[in-house]
Parts: structure tokens; sequence; C-alpha cells
């Protein structure tokens, strides 16, 4: 009885610092957010179909989360997303085309993503992903340009018009380098 007690503190005690901790977000903000992530992704994959390049990657649909969901953290600027992206998927191109393809790879490419960006101040989760999947999937150098950098440009480009005309968004960028 005392064990389950003292459980009930600990987990109260932990959900009240986590309250503080965690940001909260009002419910208009929640709908234009989603809505802006749900278009920009929607529009990358119009536009890869209508163009016939690829400009759509799934650590595309995270820096999404990050870029609409919480413009203002530093981990979705526009350097941390388009550098953070590229650095991950050149480290996994460049990996793959030395050493080929497993798990030591795939380890390997994220850590050294990790380390890259930051050294270089870029420091963005979903390059993580980009470098797992440039390894995962095998990819060849022009994974960088299609869909790495010109889907990151384009995200970061429809945020910041999303910004600015649609009431209610948050301001983004606070800084583009």
């Amino acid at each position: 009885m005392r064990r389950l007690r003292r459980l009930r503190v600990v987990a109260r005690r932990e959900r009240r610092r986590g309250r503080r901790y965690q940001p909260h977000f009002q419910l208009n903000q929640i709908g234009v957010t989603s809505l802006a992530a749900l278009c920009a992704v929607l529009l990358l994959g119009l536009l890869s179909l209508w163009s016939g390049q690829v400009l759509i990657a799934a650590p595309l649909g995270a820096s999404c989360v990050l870029l609409f969901g919480y413009p203002a953290t530093p981990l979705a600027q526009p350097r941390n997303i388009v550098l953070g992206n590229v650095l991950g998927a050149l480290v996994g191109v460049a990996l793959v085309s030395v050493a080929g393809q497993g798990p030591v790879v795939l380890a390997l490419a994220v850590a050294l993503t990790i380390v890259l960006c930051q050294q270089l101040r870029c420091l963005h989760p979903p390059a993580g992903g980009m470098a797992f999947l440039a390894v995962y999937l095998k990819v060849g150098w022009g994974f960088l340009l299609f869909p790495v950098l010109s889907g990151s440009v384009l995200l970061v480009l429809l945020a910041w018009g999303f910004s600015r005309w649609v009431p209610g968004a948050q301001p983004y960028p606070r800084h583009w380098l």
C-alpha cells in the first residue's frame, strides 16, 4: 500500500514537471499548423508528380513537424533544415559509396550526421533520418539534389510564405543563417 501511494506521488510530480516543460498550443494554432503541414506535403507530392522529380522523402515529413508545429525552435530554422538535411544525405551517400550497406554503416551515418550538425551548429533531428534513409535505400549522389536540397528549400519557402500570409500563423523564421 505504501509503495502504491509513493508511486502515485512520483507520477503526479512528474506529470506537473512535464506540463511546465512542454509547450502549450492554442486550439486555433493547432488547426493552422496542421493545415499548413498538410498543404506543404501535398504541394511537394503534387510538384513531384508534375515535374517527374522526386521532391519528397520521409524525413521531410518529420521536418514539417518541427517547421509548422513549433517554428520558434532553433531546430526548425532554415539553416538547420536545409544544411542539416543536406549534411545527413551527404554523409549517407558518401558512406554508401565507400563502405556499402549494413547495420554498422547505418549507425555510422547517423552518428556522423549528429557530429557534423553539432559542429556546424545546424542540428536538425530529421537529418539523422535522412542519413539513415540514404544508406538503407543505397541511393546515389542525385539524392542530394532531388529530393533533399530541393524539398528542404521548398519547405522553408512554404513556411516563410505561410507565416506571412495566413492569419494566426507563428512568425518564421527567427533567423535565416
